[in-house]
Protein backbone atom coordinates (compact mmCIF):
# COMPACT_ATOMS: atom_id res chain seq x y z
CA UNK A 1 0.00 0.00 0.00
CA UNK A 2 1.28 3.41 -0.62
CA UNK A 3 2.54 5.16 2.53
CA UNK A 4 -0.28 7.49 4.31
CA UNK A 5 0.74 11.19 3.35
CA UNK A 6 0.43 14.23 6.19
CA UNK A 7 -3.12 15.05 6.68
CA UNK A 8 -1.72 19.03 6.30
CA UNK A 9 0.60 17.78 3.11
CA UNK A 10 -0.02 19.72 -0.20
CA UNK A 11 -2.34 17.61 -2.88
CA UNK A 12 -1.16 17.03 -5.90
CA UNK A 13 -1.48 19.29 -8.98
CA UNK A 14 -2.68 16.16 -11.01
CA UNK A 15 -4.75 14.88 -8.01
CA UNK A 16 -6.12 17.77 -7.76
CA UNK A 17 -7.03 17.80 -11.52
CA UNK A 18 -8.49 14.74 -11.27
CA UNK A 19 -10.52 15.44 -8.84
CA UNK A 20 -12.04 18.39 -10.77
CA UNK A 21 -12.35 16.11 -13.97
CA UNK A 22 -14.66 13.60 -12.09
CA UNK A 23 -16.62 16.70 -10.61
CA UNK A 24 -17.64 17.34 -14.01
CA UNK A 25 -17.96 14.35 -15.31
CA UNK A 26 -20.84 13.70 -12.15
CA UNK A 27 -22.73 16.38 -13.38
CA UNK A 28 -23.08 15.50 -16.97
CA UNK A 29 -25.87 14.14 -18.57
CA UNK A 30 -24.13 10.57 -19.10
CA UNK A 31 -23.29 9.97 -15.56
CA UNK A 32 -24.59 6.01 -14.35
CA UNK A 33 -23.85 3.38 -11.91
CA UNK A 34 -20.67 2.31 -13.79
CA UNK A 35 -19.32 6.49 -13.83
CA UNK A 36 -20.03 6.11 -10.08
CA UNK A 37 -18.60 3.05 -9.44
CA UNK A 38 -14.83 4.09 -11.64
CA UNK A 39 -15.16 7.48 -9.38
CA UNK A 40 -15.20 5.26 -6.27
CA UNK A 41 -12.94 3.38 -7.20
CA UNK A 42 -10.49 6.54 -7.98
CA UNK A 43 -11.14 7.55 -4.58
CA UNK A 44 -9.93 4.35 -2.72
CA UNK A 45 -6.98 3.82 -5.11
CA UNK A 46 -4.84 5.98 -3.11
CA UNK A 47 -5.13 8.21 -0.02
CA UNK A 48 -4.02 11.66 -2.00
CA UNK A 49 -7.41 11.04 -4.00
CA UNK A 50 -9.40 10.81 -0.66
CA UNK A 51 -8.32 13.69 0.50
CA UNK A 52 -9.08 15.76 -2.28
CA UNK A 53 -12.24 14.66 -2.95
CA UNK A 54 -12.54 15.80 1.12
CA UNK A 55 -11.68 18.85 0.13
CA UNK A 56 -14.24 19.36 -2.11
CA UNK A 57 -16.86 18.08 -0.05
CA UNK A 58 -15.68 20.18 2.61
CA UNK A 59 -16.46 23.44 0.53
CA UNK A 60 -19.83 22.79 0.74
CA UNK A 61 -22.47 25.55 -0.03
CA UNK A 62 -20.01 27.26 -1.94
CA UNK A 63 -19.86 24.73 -4.80
CA UNK A 64 -23.25 26.38 -5.37
CA UNK A 65 -21.36 29.14 -7.06
CA UNK A 66 -19.96 26.79 -9.53
CA UNK A 67 -22.86 25.43 -10.32
CA UNK A 68 -23.57 27.35 -13.46
CA UNK A 69 -19.54 26.58 -14.42
CA UNK A 70 -20.26 22.83 -14.16
CA UNK A 71 -23.07 22.75 -15.96
CA UNK A 72 -21.23 24.70 -18.82
CA UNK A 73 -18.60 22.34 -18.72
CA UNK A 74 -20.68 19.08 -18.37
CA UNK A 75 -22.37 19.70 -22.02
CA UNK A 76 -18.80 20.22 -23.43
CA UNK A 77 -17.49 17.03 -25.13
CA UNK A 78 -15.43 14.68 -22.75
CA UNK A 79 -11.49 15.25 -23.81
CA UNK A 80 -12.54 18.65 -25.49
CA UNK A 81 -10.18 21.40 -25.15
CA UNK A 82 -13.17 23.68 -23.94
CA UNK A 83 -13.76 20.92 -20.84
CA UNK A 84 -9.96 20.55 -20.34
CA UNK A 85 -9.78 24.24 -19.58
CA UNK A 86 -13.08 24.52 -17.10
CA UNK A 87 -11.34 21.27 -15.48
CA UNK A 88 -8.22 22.79 -15.23
CA UNK A 89 -9.94 26.53 -13.70
CA UNK A 90 -12.05 24.51 -11.47
CA UNK A 91 -8.68 22.81 -10.01
CA UNK A 92 -7.39 26.24 -9.20
CA UNK A 93 -10.57 27.60 -7.74
CA UNK A 94 -11.48 24.31 -5.69
CA UNK A 95 -8.02 24.08 -4.04
CA UNK A 96 -6.82 27.08 -3.83
CA UNK A 97 -7.93 28.37 -0.65
CA UNK A 98 -9.64 31.33 0.70
CA UNK A 99 -7.95 33.69 -1.43
CA UNK A 100 -9.49 32.31 -4.55
CA UNK A 101 -12.86 31.92 -3.16
CA UNK A 102 -12.92 35.78 -1.98
CA UNK A 103 -11.82 36.89 -5.21
CA UNK A 104 -15.13 35.25 -6.96
CA UNK A 105 -17.29 38.53 -7.40
CA UNK A 106 -14.13 39.92 -8.98
CA UNK A 107 -12.85 37.24 -11.41
CA UNK A 108 -15.12 34.45 -11.74
CA UNK A 109 -13.36 31.08 -12.89
CA UNK A 110 -15.59 30.53 -15.63
CA UNK A 111 -13.89 33.73 -16.88
CA UNK A 112 -10.18 32.59 -16.46
CA UNK A 113 -10.90 29.52 -18.71
CA UNK A 114 -13.44 30.86 -21.39
CA UNK A 115 -12.43 29.84 -25.00
CA UNK A 116 -12.46 33.79 -25.88
CA UNK A 117 -11.82 36.89 -23.40
CA UNK A 118 -11.37 40.27 -22.98
CA UNK A 119 -9.82 42.25 -20.47
CA UNK A 120 -10.57 45.52 -19.03
CA UNK A 121 -10.39 48.14 -21.57
CA UNK A 122 -10.01 45.84 -24.43
CA UNK A 123 -12.23 44.46 -27.32
CA UNK A 124 -12.22 41.99 -29.72
CA UNK A 125 -13.96 40.34 -33.00
CA UNK A 126 -14.31 37.14 -34.21
CA UNK A 127 -15.64 35.10 -36.96
CA UNK A 128 -17.38 31.77 -35.63
CA UNK A 129 -17.11 28.25 -38.13
CA UNK A 130 -20.32 29.44 -39.60
CA UNK A 131 -19.17 33.04 -40.52
CA UNK A 132 -21.19 34.46 -37.57
CA UNK A 133 -19.59 37.71 -36.44
CA UNK A 134 -19.31 38.79 -32.52
CA UNK A 135 -17.89 41.84 -30.70
CA UNK A 136 -16.84 40.84 -27.20
CA UNK A 137 -17.06 44.60 -25.22
CA UNK A 138 -14.32 45.00 -22.44
CA UNK A 139 -13.46 42.87 -19.87
CA UNK A 140 -16.05 39.83 -21.51
CA UNK A 141 -15.82 36.35 -22.45
CA UNK A 142 -17.42 33.82 -24.07
CA UNK A 143 -17.35 30.08 -24.73
CA UNK A 144 -17.94 28.35 -28.10
CA UNK A 145 -19.75 24.95 -28.68
CA UNK A 146 -20.45 23.78 -31.94
CA UNK A 147 -21.95 20.13 -32.82
CA UNK A 148 -23.63 18.49 -35.30
CA UNK A 149 -26.98 19.73 -34.02
CA UNK A 150 -26.33 23.19 -32.78
CA UNK A 151 -24.30 25.65 -32.49
CA UNK A 152 -24.13 27.48 -29.17
CA UNK A 153 -22.58 30.41 -28.04
CA UNK A 154 -21.92 31.11 -24.20
CA UNK A 155 -21.64 34.16 -22.47
CA UNK A 156 -19.77 34.10 -19.21
CA UNK A 157 -19.10 38.03 -18.19
CA UNK A 158 -19.51 41.07 -20.32
CA UNK A 159 -21.20 41.84 -23.48
CA UNK A 160 -21.32 40.74 -26.89
CA UNK A 161 -22.95 41.76 -30.34
CA UNK A 162 -23.71 39.33 -32.63
CA UNK A 163 -24.93 39.09 -36.34
CA UNK A 164 -25.73 35.88 -36.95
CA UNK A 165 -24.98 34.23 -40.45
CA UNK A 166 -26.88 31.47 -42.49
CA UNK A 167 -25.56 27.86 -41.52
CA UNK A 168 -24.19 26.05 -44.70
CA UNK A 169 -24.44 22.95 -42.38
CA UNK A 170 -26.94 20.06 -43.14
CA UNK A 171 -29.22 19.67 -41.73
CA UNK A 172 -28.77 23.50 -40.66
CA UNK A 173 -28.48 23.65 -37.12
CA UNK A 174 -30.32 26.22 -34.93
CA UNK A 175 -28.18 28.88 -33.52
CA UNK A 176 -28.20 30.01 -29.45
CA UNK A 177 -27.02 32.54 -26.88
CA UNK A 178 -27.09 30.66 -23.51
CA UNK A 179 -26.83 32.99 -20.07
CA UNK A 180 -26.55 32.36 -16.82
CA UNK A 181 -30.49 33.17 -16.90
CA UNK A 182 -31.35 31.17 -19.91
CA UNK A 183 -31.16 30.60 -23.43
CA UNK A 184 -31.66 33.08 -26.21
CA UNK A 185 -32.28 31.91 -30.13
CA UNK A 186 -31.75 34.73 -33.13
CA UNK A 187 -34.02 34.43 -36.01
CA UNK A 188 -31.74 35.49 -38.56
CA UNK A 189 -30.51 38.42 -36.76
CA UNK A 190 -28.68 41.21 -35.12
CA UNK A 191 -28.25 41.72 -31.19
CA UNK A 192 -26.96 42.37 -28.21
CA UNK A 193 -26.42 40.43 -24.98
CA UNK A 194 -25.26 41.73 -21.64
CA UNK A 195 -24.82 39.88 -18.55
CA UNK A 196 -25.93 42.97 -16.43
CA UNK A 197 -25.39 41.65 -12.84
CA UNK A 198 -25.55 38.85 -11.25
CA UNK A 199 -29.05 37.39 -11.70
CA UNK A 200 -30.05 39.26 -14.72
CA UNK A 201 -29.08 39.37 -18.47
CA UNK A 202 -30.23 41.87 -21.14
CA UNK A 203 -30.74 41.63 -25.01
CA UNK A 204 -31.40 44.42 -27.57
CA UNK A 205 -32.72 43.46 -31.12
CA UNK A 206 -31.32 45.74 -33.63
CA UNK A 207 -32.69 43.69 -37.11
CA UNK A 208 -34.42 40.18 -37.26
CA UNK A 209 -35.94 38.70 -34.03
CA UNK A 210 -34.52 37.04 -30.49
CA UNK A 211 -36.33 33.80 -28.90
CA UNK A 212 -35.49 35.01 -24.86
CA UNK A 213 -36.25 31.61 -23.10
CA UNK A 214 -35.94 31.68 -19.16
CA UNK A 215 -34.66 28.90 -17.40
CA UNK A 216 -37.98 28.79 -15.57
CA UNK A 217 -40.22 31.04 -16.89
CA UNK A 218 -42.29 31.84 -20.13
CA UNK A 219 -40.45 32.88 -23.90
CA UNK A 220 -41.05 36.02 -25.40
CA UNK A 221 -39.88 36.91 -28.96
CA UNK A 222 -38.26 40.05 -29.42
CA UNK A 223 -38.73 41.97 -32.58
CA UNK A 224 -36.04 44.97 -34.01
CA UNK A 225 -36.37 47.85 -32.19
CA UNK A 226 -36.81 46.27 -28.92
CA UNK A 227 -34.83 45.30 -25.39
CA UNK A 228 -35.65 43.89 -22.57
CA UNK A 229 -33.57 42.16 -19.38
CA UNK A 230 -34.68 38.83 -17.94
CA UNK A 231 -33.90 36.68 -14.82
CA UNK A 232 -34.09 32.59 -14.24
CA UNK A 233 -37.91 33.03 -14.04
CA UNK A 234 -39.29 35.57 -16.67
CA UNK A 235 -38.73 38.67 -19.20
CA UNK A 236 -39.01 41.38 -18.28
CA UNK A 237 -41.65 44.50 -19.83
CA UNK A 238 -39.23 44.71 -23.56
CA UNK A 239 -38.67 48.66 -24.44
CA UNK A 240 -36.86 50.66 -27.47
CA UNK A 241 -33.32 49.72 -28.19
CA UNK A 242 -31.18 52.46 -28.38
CA UNK A 243 -28.36 51.85 -31.71
CA UNK A 244 -26.44 53.98 -29.69
CA UNK A 245 -25.56 51.69 -27.00
CA UNK A 246 -23.26 49.56 -29.65
CA UNK A 247 -21.14 52.59 -29.82
CA UNK A 248 -18.76 50.56 -27.38
CA UNK A 249 -17.89 48.35 -30.84
CA UNK A 250 -16.31 51.98 -32.70
CA UNK A 251 -14.81 52.75 -28.94
CA UNK A 252 -17.17 55.36 -28.07
CA UNK A 253 -19.96 56.29 -25.80
CA UNK A 254 -22.72 58.04 -26.84
CA UNK A 255 -24.46 60.29 -24.63
CA UNK A 256 -27.86 61.93 -25.02
CA UNK A 257 -28.75 63.41 -21.76
CA UNK A 258 -27.65 60.56 -19.56
CA UNK A 259 -27.48 61.23 -15.78
CA UNK A 260 -23.71 61.23 -15.23
CA UNK A 261 -24.23 57.84 -12.59
CA UNK A 262 -24.74 56.10 -15.53
CA UNK A 263 -22.49 57.28 -17.25
CA UNK A 264 -19.63 56.79 -15.28
CA UNK A 265 -20.64 53.27 -14.19
CA UNK A 266 -20.59 52.63 -18.30
CA UNK A 267 -17.27 54.48 -18.12
CA UNK A 268 -16.37 52.56 -15.13
CA UNK A 269 -16.67 48.74 -17.78
CA UNK A 270 -13.21 50.59 -19.47
CA UNK A 271 -11.55 51.79 -16.63
CA UNK A 272 -8.52 50.10 -15.41
CA UNK A 273 -9.39 50.61 -11.48
CA UNK A 274 -12.11 51.70 -9.44
CA UNK A 275 -14.05 54.71 -10.78
CA UNK A 276 -17.07 56.06 -8.88
CA UNK A 277 -20.01 59.22 -8.63
CA UNK A 278 -20.67 60.80 -5.85
CA UNK A 279 -24.51 60.74 -5.11
CA UNK A 280 -24.82 64.51 -5.27
CA UNK A 281 -23.79 65.15 -8.84
CA UNK A 282 -25.01 61.74 -10.30
CA UNK A 283 -28.38 63.29 -11.73
CA UNK A 284 -26.18 65.80 -13.64
CA UNK A 285 -26.86 65.63 -17.39
CA UNK A 286 -24.39 64.24 -20.16
CA UNK A 287 -24.42 64.95 -23.51
CA UNK A 288 -22.06 63.62 -26.58
CA UNK A 289 -19.34 61.13 -27.72
CA UNK A 290 -16.74 60.11 -25.78
CA UNK A 291 -13.35 57.86 -26.57
CA UNK A 292 -13.32 54.89 -24.00
CA UNK A 293 -9.63 54.03 -24.99
CA UNK A 294 -8.76 57.07 -22.75
CA UNK A 295 -11.15 57.23 -19.55
CA UNK A 296 -8.43 59.54 -17.96
CA UNK A 297 -9.37 62.10 -21.27
CA UNK A 298 -12.65 61.59 -20.93
CA UNK A 299 -12.93 62.35 -17.33
CA UNK A 300 -11.01 65.59 -18.30
CA UNK A 301 -13.81 66.45 -20.46
CA UNK A 302 -16.42 66.18 -17.85
CA UNK A 303 -14.03 68.86 -15.77
CA UNK A 304 -14.64 71.12 -18.50
CA UNK A 305 -18.42 70.92 -19.20
CA UNK A 306 -19.94 70.25 -15.92
CA UNK A 307 -19.49 71.44 -12.09
CA UNK A 308 -17.24 68.19 -10.79
CA UNK A 309 -13.96 67.53 -10.16
CA UNK A 310 -12.08 63.73 -10.31
CA UNK A 311 -10.76 62.95 -7.20
CA UNK A 312 -7.67 60.09 -7.11
CA UNK A 313 -6.65 58.91 -4.58
CA UNK A 314 -4.42 55.78 -6.09
CA UNK A 315 -3.48 55.46 -9.84
CA UNK A 316 -6.60 52.97 -9.85
CA UNK A 317 -9.21 54.76 -7.37
CA UNK A 318 -11.04 57.62 -9.14
CA UNK A 319 -14.04 59.54 -8.14
CA UNK A 320 -15.86 61.99 -9.61
CA UNK A 321 -17.62 64.38 -7.46
CA UNK A 322 -18.74 68.31 -6.76
CA UNK A 323 -16.66 71.19 -7.57
CA UNK A 324 -14.67 72.11 -4.62
CA UNK A 325 -13.77 75.76 -3.43
CA UNK A 326 -10.37 74.11 -2.44
CA UNK A 327 -9.39 72.94 -6.53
Amino acid sequence: MPAQPAAHAPIPPEVRRQAAAWLVELQSDGAGEQTRLDWQAWRAAHPDHERAWQRIEALGTKLQALQPGLAHAALASAGSPGRRRVVQGLAVALFAGGLAWAAQDRVPWRQWVADRRTGVGERATITLPDGTRVDLNSDSAVDIAFTDTERVLRLAAGEILVATAPDSHTPVRPFFVQTAEGRLQPLGTRFSVRQVARGESAVAVYEGAVRVQPRQGSALVLNAGQQASFTTARVNQPGAADEADTAWVQGMIVAQDMPLGDFIAELARHHPGWLGCAPSVADLKVTGTYPVDDTMKVLDMLTRTLPVQVRLRTRFWASVEPRGEDE
